[in-house]
This record gives C-alpha cells, sequence and structure tokens, in this order.
C-alpha cells in the first residue's frame, strides 16, 4: 500500500478494496484484529469511512466483529475448507460437464479476460488483486453451463471461495509455485476448455484445485465420518 491518500469517488469503496486485497494477499493474517488508527494512517482517511467500510467487509465476510475486542479477519477452519472446496469441486464438474465442449464462443471471453488480469497482477505481484482475478476466471467457468442457479450457487459462497484461494495461492507459492507458474496452471486448463476435451479438463479439475489441501480434506473427512 503507498502512502498516496484515498480520493474519490467513494472513501468508502476504495477503503473497502484495498483492505479486501489486503486479507486477500495474507498482508491482513486470518484472525488479526484491525486497528483502526493504523488503517486510518496507512489509507489516508478518517474512521468515519473506514467504519463504513469494515461494515461492508463484515456484510461480505471477510471480517467479523465482536463487542469489546472489535474487527479482526475471518477465520476458516479445516471443516469450512473442506466443505467449501467440496462444494465448489462438485460445481466446476457439473459446469464443465454441461458447458464442455462450449456451444456458444462468446461464452469464453469472460474466462479469456480475467486469465489476462490474472497474468498482469502475476507481473505485478499483486496477490490481493490476483485472487480476486482467479476467482473470475473459475466463476468464468461455471457460466459456460449457461445455468443460472448453478450460477447463483457459485456466486453464494464467493467470499468465503476468495478465503480459500488466498490461503492457497499463499501455500503454493511457498512451498510448490510462483506466480507466473500458477498462472499457467490457469492457462493450461483453459487451454483445455477450448480444445473441448470434458474429460480432460475434468482430469485437470481433479489436480488443479487444492492439492495443497488435500490433507486437510482427507483429515476433515475422517473426523466428519467419525461423527456421524
Amino acid at each position: 500500500m503507498t502512502e498516496q491518500q484515498l480520493q474519490s469517488p467513494s472513501l468508502v469503496q476504495l477503503a473497502v478494496g484495498a483492505i479486501r486485497r489486503m486479507i486477500l494477499a495474507g498482508e491482513l493474517a486470518e484472525g488479526e484484529r484491525l486497528i483502526e488508527e493504523r488503517l486510518t494512517e496507512q489509507l489516508g482517511i478518517s474512521r468515519p469511512p473506514l467504519r463504513e467500510a469494515l461494515r461492508v467487509l463484515e456484510q461480505e465476510g471477510l471480517i467479523v466483529t465482536r463487542p469489546r475486542r472489535g474487527s479482526m479477519v475471518a477465520t476458516l477452519t479445516d471443516q469450512d475448507v473442506f466443505e467449501i472446496l467440496t462444494l465448489r469441486s462438485a460445481l466446476e464438474r457439473l459446469a464443465i460437464e454441461l458447458g464442455v465442449p462450449v456451444r456458444f464462443p462468446d461464452r469464453l471471453k469472460a474466462a479469456q479476460e480475467a486469465l489476462v488480469e490474472m497474468e498482469q497482477c502475476a507481473a505485478a505481484e499483486d496477490r490481493g488483486s490476483l485472487v480476486q482475478a482467479g476467482y473470475r476466471f473459475h466463476s468464468s467457468l461455471i457460466a459456460l453451463a449457461g445455468h443460472r442457479r448453478l450460477e447463483e450457487a457459485y456466486a453464494s459462497v464467493q467470499q468465503q471461495l476468495l478465503l480459500c484461494m488466498a490461503r492457497n495461492l499463499y501455500a503454493r507459492e511457498h512451498y510448490h509455485e510462483d506466480l507466473n507458474e500458477h498462472v499457467a496452471r490457469h492457462r493450461f486448463l483453459l487451454d483445455l476448455v477450448e480444445a473441448g476435451d470434458p474429460t480432460a479438463v475434468l482430469a485437470e479439475l481433479a489436480v488443479h484445485g487444492e492439492r495443497s489441501f488435500s490433507e486437510i480434506q482427507n483429515n476433515a473427512g475422517k473426523r466428519s465420518a467419525s461423527n456421524s
């Protein structure tokens, strides 16, 4: 974050965007308390627009506010991650089964544009924006099916998916791949979609999404089974 103060069109909107990117980039960690004095100085705004921005982010589910404890970044449990990612996998699988081969080439435009944005974010090392562009890429794959209720179901867990994708990007960058390799995986996935082979796309999706969370998924699944 630069020291340049946030300006119009809306201090609140700009503060929301800035704090959201900080959360998704891992600059504000899960469970970290948001210190108003620090954020007003960092963003160059007063407390009223900051507090309104925090209310917006709380409605989105990216932060939580507790009486007498203030606001902090939302935390996902292992079970949360397991449930979100298995739901995501099921929705994306259905979208590919219904939408590939792509019958309407115009539907590919959104995925292509999101991929270009991902490449730009990776080059700029803007991790928060990269996570959001990555969500738009995957959301555009959902849209290939032309299935409104499927799109609505995917959008209903958008903020939770963003938190999972942010955690995944952090893990992958530290243990598996750099930002350019991260984008290259998405380029390869889009190439398979454009080639029109749903079996190949599904096979790539099976290893594409969250391999760094496989242990979490397995452990959470075992715990869920033992509690049933």
